[in-house]
């Protein structure tokens, strides 16, 4: 299992529109439709990656406890179905609803929302504040497959909790490391 990082990209950047399908209602969703009043994670993830499965449910756990504190929380899968198709849309859906996903997980076919993202791995998440401009791109936390760090999504938690009080992020961003996007 090769380990790719996040791309490190200066933040401030603008979270980029898209229009997806969400796989759990067969409807498009937008970017002005998972921004709420406090922010909004944007997440890569797919079915298949052993990075993604090892930390499944605390991605569910972290998205369950701030879309109560007006953070929106959005799951992205951008990979290549044909050599890929267990993060098939038909397999998005089985996942979404077995883990009760509290939050749209869309099927990016053309993988133009990725690009667009500077997406890299999976899992990979950015954090945007309430403008919409990037303040975080890193790791959910420090557990890896393999690794005997506890799986309590610490990281995003800590970008979360400082949003929520206005502070500003001072603290080293560590890159997510996963799989590489499985690309056409």
């Amino acid at each position: 299992m090769a380990r790719t990082p996040t791309t490190q990209i200066p933040l401030g950047f603008s979270a980029p529109n898209f229009s997806l399908l969400n796989v759990t209602t067969d409807s498009k969703i937008s970017l002005a439709d998972v921004s709420k009043k406090n922010g909004l994670v944007v997440m890569f993830i797919c079915n298949h990656c052993p990075f993604v499965v090892h930390v499944i449910n605390q991605i569910v756990a972290v998205a369950n406890d701030y879309l109560k504190k007006d953070i929106g929380f959005v799951a992205i899968s951008s990979n290549d179905i044909v050599n890929y198709p267990d993060d098939s849309p038909e397999k998005m859906k089985d996942l979404a609803k077995s883990k009760n996903f509290p939050f749209p997980y869309l099927y990016d076919p053309t993988q133009e929302v990725a690009k667009n993202y500077d997406a890299a791995c999976t899992p990979d998440f950015s954090v945007f504040n309430s403008q919409l401009k990037c303040i975080y791109r890193g790791q959910l936390d420090d557990s890896r497959p393999g690794n005997k760090e506890p799986i309590n999504g610490k990281d995003l938690r800590l970008v979360l909790d400082l949003t929520l009080k206005n502070k500003k992020l001072d603290f080293i961003q560590k890159p997510s490391i996963g799989c590489n996007i499985k690309w056409k």
